[in-house]
């Protein structure tokens, strides 16, 4: 079955703390302001780019339907010129490795940040003033 934006959109947004923002007319997935997914919303050459591992990357490119990612190969990204290039199962979890790359080079502050749950807040009642004396 063929991948299309709507099921990316899906899929990108279903992992922890990423967002979505229109650039340049096209959709960008990101982590932390970082992109790990590209996606065109108008016809074009390719209609999709994420970044791989250099193994991937060797593999991925000498697939049909699969080139390196312009302005972004020398990143180790790959573009899928044809919406069948991958299946569906392959490409949800290039997309995941694709999140992972990036969110591995974010500083370590922001990554245990983003890895912590955040606190309950506490529904203790806060304590009375004392009242002040007057001399």
């Amino acid at each position: 079955m063929r991948a299309d934006i709507d099921w990316v959109r899906d899929l990108c947004l279903s992992f922890p703390h990423a967002t979505e923002q229109v650039t340049w007319g096209t959709l960008t997935f990101r982590i932390s302001g970082k992109i790990f997914v590209v996606t065109v919303l108008e016809p074009a050459k390719v209609w999709l780019s994420f970044k791989c591992s250099a193994e991937n990357f060797a593999e991925l490119t000498e697939r049909a339907g699969i080139i390196p990612a312009p302005y972004l190969a020398r990143a180790q990204w790959v573009a899928l010129e044809t919406r069948d290039a991958l299946s569906r199962e392959e490409l949800a979890t290039l997309l995941r490795e694709s999140y992972d790359f990036v969110f591995a080079k974010l500083p370590r502050k922001i990554r245990e940040t983003a890895l912590q749950k955040p606190r309950p807040r506490s529904k203790r009642k806060p304590a009375p003033r004392k009242a002040r004396k007057r001399s």
